[in-house]
């Protein structure tokens, strides 16, 4: 009789470290349907408890922490009780991870993923790494001690010194493949009730919005929607505000042309990138990915609170080629903006090649090679 062999997954609680897990055990099913189970452990987030169930991952939270690197008087008392947190999370990761006995430990990175992975360590579980962002977060600096093995999204070798190369697999993020699915322009245009024959700008914030980015779009939403139809990613928090704001600002003939919706799940977002022509987005590695997956031209605005400023050499890193222009926040202004976006529309080879520099980028086939590394380390 085959042995099941389990796979323990582990990251933070965004969307940025959970969609790459989900892509990978998706592509795992497809190699091995029936011979492998999943874990995740990691921080108890929302997004964790509402997604991971649903792809057949069982699920066990634990106490994590983060290191905050905005210094005031409250965040030294937070900072002093996360590094509490972190040993209390090892020794609870340690007594799950003996219990489960996996055969592999995959780490998303973050400092959700530091007590499962020192834990996996002590009990000699093989752990495997992926880096999402050009610029490695602290918590893979430091547990890159214990990898077996590293995959990239860009290539960060310089900041893994003493790590054999061999070891460092260049592969990208791994996105939902799903979402090039059934790929319909009519059914977004439905779904979205897209009005005209205007240019379809899609916002995207991640998958917590971007409440910066919400508040100088309004300021120009009015002059926007004249020459384009906007989908909005709000975030749910803001989602609320956003739309009193927008009914109160906007004349009644303009208002059939926003679409702002709190978050979008998988088949939103593939609907949303289908019938839009046109991206502006944070630059989390997940959404650079994913707006390279469908060839998108695309203008980023980085985080600049970002740890290790990681969006906006993500943003540069993709920029280099010509898929997206880079719009730092500092410079960002409201009508900068809407002029730069103006003038791509109106030189079309602009756009073009913006797209195929895009679709050059694109790392489609990033989840399935993980999925065969791990799946072929298991069944060696």
């Amino acid at each position: 009789m085959k042995k099941i062999k389990k796979i323990l997954f582990t990251g933070g609680g965004t969307g940025g470290h959970l969609f790459p897990i989900i892509s990978v055990v998706r592509e795992i099913k497809k190699i091995s349907p029936t011979d492998f189970r999943f874990y995740f452990i990691g921080p108890g987030e929302k997004l964790a408890k509402e997604l991971l169930p649903k792809e057949g991952i069982k699920t066990i939270f634990v106490l994590t922490g983060k290191i905050r690197r905005y210094l005031n008087f409250l965040s030294f008392f937070q900072n002093l009780i996360d590094l509490v947190k972190i040993p209390i999370g090892i020794f609870q990761a340690f007594f799950y991870i003996f219990f489960i006995n996996p055969d592999l430990i995959f780490s998303k990175g973050g400092f959700g993923s530091i007590p499962t992975v020192v834990a996996g360590w002590i009990l000699r579980v093989p752990i495997f790494l992926h880096e999402s962002d050009a610029v490695p977060g602290l918590a893979n600096r430091f547990l890159i001690r214990f990898a077996t093995e590293i995959f990239t999204s860009f290539p960060t070798n310089v900041y893994f010194p003493k790590f054999p190369l061999n070891k460092i697999v260049l592969v990208g993020n791994p996105v939902r493949e799903e979402l090039l699915k059934d790929l319909s322009k009519k059914r977004g245009r439905e779904y979205f009730k897209i009005k005209g024959e205007k240019p379809v700008l899609l916002i995207l914030g991640g998958s917590q919005g971007a409440q910066r980015i919400n508040e100088k779009i309004l300021q120009i939403l009015p002059e926007m929607l004249k020459d384009f139809e906007v989908i909005h990613q709000t975030g749910k928090r803001n989602f609320d505000e956003i739309k009193i704001i927008a009914d109160n600002i906007l004349p009644k003939e303009l208002r059939e042309f926003y679409h702002p919706v709190p978050f979008l799940k998988e088949t939103e977002l593939r609907d949303a990138f289908t019938v839009s022509d046109f991206v502006i987005s944070r630059a989390g590695a997940g959404s650079i990915f994913e707006i390279a997956l469908f060839e998108k031209p695309s203008i980023l605005i980085p985080l600049p609170e970002a740890a290790q400023d990681h969006q906006t050499e993500n943003a540069y890193r993709y920029a280099e080629n010509g898929a997206a222009m880079v719009l730092e926040e500092e410079n960002f202004t409201p009508h900068f903006l809407l002029e730069r976006i103006r003038f791509l529309f109106s030189h079309p080879e602009e756009l073009e090649k913006m797209r195929i520099a895009a679709k050059n980028f694109a790392k489609p086939q990033a989840a399935k090679i993980i999925a065969t590394y791990l799946v072929e380390f298991l069944t060696r």
